[in-house]
This record gives C-alpha cells, sequence and structure tokens, in this order.
C-alpha cells in the first residue's frame, strides 16, 4: 500500500471525468489521493470517487486564457504540494501535451516519485517513463489507466472501468421534473466543437415534435445561448445548476444530445446514452463518451480533422452543420429504446 498519492490532471471538467478509472486504481491501492486539478476542472474533480483532497492550480501550459507563468505562481504549487507530501505522483496527460513541465515543478517541490507518458527524454524528472503508441488513438479513460497499471495500481475487483461519479447526486425534480426527459446541452467549451445554435433550436422543436420532454442546459456564461436554443419547446436550465446538479439532471434523463465536451462525459459518468455531435478536430476514437451506447452525428471525415483547432477552421462548418434535426429525432429514439430495455 503506497502513502500518499498526487495524481494530476490540470485540464478542463471532460478531462477529469476521463480520468475517473485511473484514480480509482490508485486510491485501490494508496492510503490518500491527491488530486492536482485546474479551475475548470475542480467541480469535476470533486465528485470523483477515491479523490480525499483537492489542489486547485492553473497549469500555464495548458489553459486556454493562461495566467502568467511568475516565480511565486509556482511557488504557490510548490507550497501546496510539500504540505501534501506525496509519496509518488502520477501525471496524466493527452498526446499532445508534455508532463515535464509540471514534473520539474513537483521535482522543486520535492516529490521523490514521479511517473508519466511522455514521448521526450525526461532526465531525471520522472522516475517512470511509460512509452505508448501515440498513432493508435486510444480511448483517453484507457490512455491514463494504462499508466496507473505500469505505475503499479490496478482497478479493484468489481470495477468495470467505466467512468463514475460520487453518488448520491442532489434531487434535482424540482427543476426538471420526473425523470424521462431528453437533455440538449449546446454549449461548447472550445467553439469549433458546438452544434449551430440555429440547428440545435431546431433539433428541440424537432425532438418536442417526436413527443420528447426537452430540457435544455448551460453554464451561468451560456444562458443568451439556452434561452434561444430552448425557445418555446423545452425548458430552460441554463445557469440554474451547480456541476452535481448537472450530474444529477443527466442522469435522470433518458438520452443526452451534447457536443464534445465536459457535460457529453458527465452523462457518461452517470450512464446515460449520448447523442455526440463531435466535430473531428480531435479524434473520436480518444474523446468519444466512453461505456456507453453513443450515436455519434458529425462528418468524421471533414477538412478539419486533427487539426485540434478552438475555432472552425472551414467556413460554415460543415461537419456539424450538416447534421440535421431529423438525424438528431432518430438517433434520440434509438438510444431512448437502448435504456428502456436496461
Amino acid at each position: 500500500m503506497t502513502g500518499t498519492v498526487l495524481v494530476a490532471r490540470p485540464d478542463s471538467a471532460g478531462d477529469v471525468l476521463l480520468a475517473g478509472p485511473a484514480i480509482r486504481a490508485v486510491a485501490a491501492g494508496a492510503r490518500e489521493v491527491v488530486l492536482l486539478a485546474g479551475p475548470l476542472g475542480r467541480a469535476a474533480a470533486e465528485l470523483l470517487p477515491g479523490v480525499d483532497r483537492v489542489i486547485e492550480w492553473e497549469a500555464p501550459w495548458i489553459a486556454a486564457d493562461p495566467p502568467p507563468m511568475t516565480g511565486e505562481h509556482a511557488a504557490r504549487l510548490v507550497r501546496a504540494v510539500r504540505a501534501a507530501a506525496p509519496d509518488l505522483a502520477l501525471i496524466f496527460t493527452s498526446f499532445h501535451q508534455s508532463p515535464l513541465p509540471l514534473a520539474l515543478l513537483l521535482r522543486l517541490a520535492g516529490t521523490p516519485r514521479i511517473a508519466a507518458i511522455s514521448g521526450d527524454y525526461p532526465g531525471s524528472l520522472l522516475d517512470l517513463r511509460h512509452t505508448v503508441d501515440e498513432d493508435v488513438d486510444v480511448p483517453e479513460a484507457e490512455r491514463m489507466l494504462a499508466l496507473a497499471r505500469a505505475a503499479g495500481f490496478e482497478l479493484p475487483a468489481g470495477d468495470d472501468g467505466a467512468l463514475a461519479v460520487r453518488r448520491p447526486l442532489p434531487e434535482v425534480e424540482h427543476l426538471t421534473g420526473p425523470p424521462g426527459y431528453v437533455v440538449v446541452h449546446p454549449g461548447a467549451s472550445v467553439p469549433a466543437r458546438a452544434w449551430p445554435a440555429a440547428e440545435c433550436a431546431r433539433a428541440v422543436t424537432a425532438l418536442a415534435a417526436a413527443g420528447h420532454r426537452v430540457v435544455v442546459t448551460g453554464g451561468r456564461g451560456e444562458r443568451g445561448l439556452t434561452e434561444v436554443v430552448t425557445g418555446v419547446d423545452a425548458l430552460d436550465l441554463g445557469g440554474r445548476t451547480s456541476f452535481a446538479e448537472l450530474a444529477s439532471v443527466l442522469a435522470a434523463a433518458s438520452a443526452v444530445v451534447v457536443p464534445n465536451t465536459g457535460p457529453a462525459h458527465l452523462a457518461a459518468a452517470v450512464g446515460t446514452p449520448v447523442v455526440s455531435l463531435f466535430a473531428p478536430v480531435v479524434p473520436a476514437g480518444r474523446w468519444a463518451p466512453y461505456r456507453v451506447p453513443v450515436v455519434l452525428l458529425g462528418d468524421q471525415a471533414a477538412p478539419c480533422r486533427g487539426s485540434r483547432a478552438r475555432l472552425c477552421p472551414v467556413p460554415g462548418h460543415p461537419c456539424l452543420s450538416s447534421v440535421t434535426p431529423d438525424q438528431v429525432v432518430e438517433a434520440v429514439r434509438d438510444l431512448v429504446a437502448v435504456k428502456e430495455r436496461v
């Protein structure tokens, strides 16, 4: 049994949720798990089974709107890690990220053993350098679990390796009405991954016409978007839920319609089928909703494929604007039937 293990995933909420299976493996073999998360991932970090404490720190080499990399900003992390005194640190990354900047800071904080996946020579920054074939699109959750296993941690017996959140979740029926609705979540943290709002609004109308009760969700900064998408055919919960409450809303849904963004992985973590409006700027093989029934919509061979663009590089956003409301209605019908059989 290892003492305190620091696991790091200083990204957004979806990335943190995808680290869940690996973190549960670590928790099965550690006395304490401290999760280092960024401000966008903290709420998800606090929902993960196996996490004992959360350290929040924003990594300037990861954040889309990064803070300055100053000595004081680095010192805040060094102080927090020294106080946690981990015996081991695992740095979880995506294939396009380097663990070495964080490894350097953890070394300065006195962390005695550090493990990460790294394609770059780490020198003395890593004690365990795990390598993988980055030409193969392995699901993010499995990529991180592979690092945990290389460090000697395995999922406990009976854990199927799916995404998960802590239970019980907050009661939300006063917001949504009884279970059995369809959630449409139109926003995305990366603009290039969002379905055009007008198309999303037409899909809400089509879902309502097909007999579905529709709930539209979104964050506090997306209230204008959810109002447009909701129209007169749905219930607008934009800005009205915490992250844990959103998890509960998704858990009671029959299906969720969502782009490649955090709530897609939150839906997977509560076991709800997903209609994934997936822009191929990143590979679906890595970031599609994990281990739940999924219908993937969007042109996966579009010119933006693999670009990792934050803003759509192709006029008209054809990878997702080509998706029709009728396709969404059909996908929801198929997934609702799947959930009803379970």
